[in-house]
């Protein structure tokens, strides 16, 4: 299962993004990477800045498919501005476990992204982990 919606409101305003759906399942995370980097690409991010996404993305949707319930989804929202781009993330999980407890993952997604933000919070049945990640054009070649 996956699906793929733009939100009309936020074109309106001049603000562009997309939200994606897709199974909380390893197979489909290179799906959302290679969706983050054709974002990035056309965004005009450089070819060390795509690939920082790229891999930012994929450690974000795997660090979350491991905490999610089985049969669940995974949500990932693409916020587009005129040099950054913002994904947020999230699972429906059991465990309040933050995705910062994977430190070596954490370590490779503070590396990656400007920013990195984590939350947890309890629902119904369970918890929704998410991981937002915020990265501006031309910082790999910064740094």
């Amino acid at each position: 299962m996956s699906e793929v919606e733009t939100n009309a409101a936020a074109h309106a305003s001049g603000v562009r993004g997309a939200d994606v759906r897709v199974s909380a399942d390893a197979e489909q995370v290179p799906l959302i990477r290679s969706f983050a980097a054709d974002i990035a690409m056309r965004l005009d991010f450089d070819l060390d800045a795509i690939e920082d996404v790229r891999m930012a993305v994929d450690e974000a949707c795997s660090l979350l498919v491991r905490a999610a319930v089985p049969d669940s989804s995974l949500f990932c929202a693409f916020e587009l501005l005129e040099d950054t781009l913002r994904v947020r993330v999230h699972v429906d999980a059991k465990s309040p476990m933050p995705p910062s407890a994977d430190r070596m993952s954490w370590q490779i997604l503070t590396a990656l992204a400007s920013s990195v933000t984590e939350n947890v919070e309890a629902t119904g049945d369970g918890h929704r982990v998410s991981i937002e990640l915020v990265t501006r054009t031309g910082e790999a070649a910064a740094r």
